[in-house]
């Protein structure tokens, strides 16, 4: 099924085109040389972009900046964009011929919308053009105790992003959880179906190393998404060598910059 190759990020060259902004050589090296080993060289920006989800999912954000958000994915080589539901269809519009996709949030922030409202936000996204789904597990059905309500929320939107062989991520709210809820959700996820386990939205906190190292609960059934309070560098380095295959941050571009990529010109 193709959702394998997809769960591989975007190493494959077949997502590689050539964009008037990027040599193809640049998007090959960035995409291959981080995800072949998890160790991440910090000497060399293009080692760590392809690690970054470029986020921006502020209450406040504008149509003029996820256009700029936008460009700076495709000039600093990140593989996503996460942008609310409502600008999906623009950041489609601008990526478009470029190997970034569009990424967003399903059930975003709380994850306590019905599974059947999930379901159909997730059909809007992808018929819109979304190229992967974080969505937001129920939190307060987990910490009530029902597991199965949880698994089967879960399950309902990993069958929708499958069909359309879409990512299907699903974000836990580590910082609200015990430890014995964390590696519930794991585990629940994972039966699930999901692609990836996340950590966090970021509004409650963020990640920790010590979250990242859940990924011994999911093995190698799904991979892991660290968020909320990576904002450097240094972090970033942390949580992948902790066992985190990708990065959701709104700090990308300061991290590109102190790893001495080159500036985006303003628009």
């Amino acid at each position: 099924m193709k959702r394998s190759r997809d769960r591989k990020l975007i190493t494959n060259q077949k997502h590689i085109r050539k964009n008037i902004l990027v040599p193809d050589r640049i998007w090959t090296m960035a995409q291959t040389s981080a995800l072949s080993s998890p160790q991440i060289s910090l000497n060399d920006w293009r080692s760590v972009a392809p690690f970054i989800d470029h986020s921006l999912l502020r209450m406040d954000t504008t149509r003029d900046q996820v256009i700029r958000l936008c460009h700076e994915a495709v000039h600093y080589c990140f593989p996503t964009v996460f942008v609310h539901p409502s600008y999906v269809a623009l950041a489609v519009s601008i990526l478009r011929g470029t190997p970034v996709k569009v990424g967003t949030p399903i059930g975003f922030s709380l994850g306590a919308t019905l599974t059947t409202v999930k379901r159909f936000e997730a059909h809007e996204v992808l018929r819109l053009g979304a190229g992967e789904l974080d969505m937001v597990m129920n939190v307060a059905a987990l910490k009530s105790g029902a597991r199965d309500f949880v698994q089967n929320d879960i399950r309902a939107i990993v069958e929708v992003a499958h069909e359309a062989e879409v990512v299907l991520k699903v974000i836990l709210e580590t910082p609200l959880l015990t430890h014995e809820e964390k590696i519930v959700a794991c585990q629940l996820s994972v039966a699930a179906g999901a692609d990836f386990v996340k950590t966090a939205t970021g509004l409650f906190g963020g990640a920790t190393v010590e979250d990242i190292a859940l990924r011994s609960v999911v093995g190698d059934r799904a991979r892991v998404k660290a968020s909320g309070g990576v904002r450097t560098a240094k972090d970033l380095a942390a949580m992948v060598q902790a066992g985190a295959d990708r990065i959701g941050t709104s700090s990308g571009v300061n991290i590109m910059r102190d790893l001495g990529a080159p500036e985006l010109a303003q628009r």
